[in-house]
């Protein structure tokens, strides 16, 4: 597969494995990308594999997660009946 194959393969390996929105998963990838996780993909294609996507989604998932979302706060409390 092309080199763009295999990123698309990565993002929705995180999506369907992980739960993660799509936006979320184009986000991971685009900063491994950006950190030159990917480099060594793009020159040579022979490494672009489904095995080796796998396996990429997994170490992107990992180091790439967004942190988790805090709770909302300022939520109205149960008033008591009386």
């Amino acid at each position: 597969m092309t080199y763009e194959e295999f990123l698309d393969e990565v993002t929705t390996l995180i999506t369907e494995k992980y739960g993660m929105s799509d936006d979320d998963a184009i986000q991971m990838v685009m900063r491994a990308q950006a950190d030159d996780f990917f480099s060594g993909h793009d020159d040579d294609n022979a490494i672009c594999t489904l095995e080796r996507a796998n396996r990429d989604a997994k170490t992107v998932f990992k180091n790439y997660k967004p942190a988790p979302r805090p709770a909302p706060s300022g939520l109205p409390e149960k008033r008591k009946k009386k």
